[in-house]
């Protein structure tokens, strides 16, 4: 088995992040979106993403994409420039195969090259396994939020993890 390569995002991996990321859109809590993604949907949120100066970057292992991980803005006031949200989609065949840690990690380490100082990880509930993920990677829950999400007619709590940079 070949080492994963983690390289920037191109805008010809939309496919394959749609490929990772609609099944959640379908069938979990974990995004609250509820229509699934097309590629050219997926290329104007990468535009957007590295247009506005966060790092997206992806594993490709084996030949294709297996795992995404981006940053983007918190929220709009100047004061909270320093601070990003950071995400994280594995696929699902790629799941505990050793891409989701190094690729996040390196985000993190990108992130605090730039000289942003906080990362949040916000993550709906229950989900012990990004829960475990994020502590893993030095994130420490700072909130809860009950209910404040509304997927599959049920309610959804959403965490907020952190870790300074």
């Amino acid at each position: 088995m070949s080492a994963p390569l983690f390289r920037p995002v191109h805008r010809d991996d939309a496919d394959a992040i749609c490929a990772i990321y609609n099944p959640h859109v379908r069938e979990t809590i974990v995004t609250f979106e509820d229509v699934p993604v097309t590629p050219a949907q997926m290329i104007e949120r990468i535009d957007q993403v590295l247009g506005a100066g966060y790092p997206w970057l992806v594993a490709q292992h084996e030949g294709r994409v297996a795992a995404y991980a981006y940053a983007t803005r918190w929220r709009s006031r100047a004061a909270y420039d320093p601070t990003v949200e950071t995400t994280i989609y594995v696929a699902a065949d790629a799941q505990r195969s050793g891409v989701g840690l190094p690729l996040y990690q390196l985000l993190l380490r990108t992130l605090a090259e730039h000289g942003f100082h906080v990362a949040l990880g916000c993550i709906a509930l229950p989900n012990p396994a990004s829960v475990a993920f994020h502590e893993r990677c030095g994130f420490l829950k700072v909130a809860h939020h009950a209910q404040v999400g509304r997927k599959f007619d049920r309610w959804v709590d959403v965490g907020f993890w952190q870790r300074t940079l």
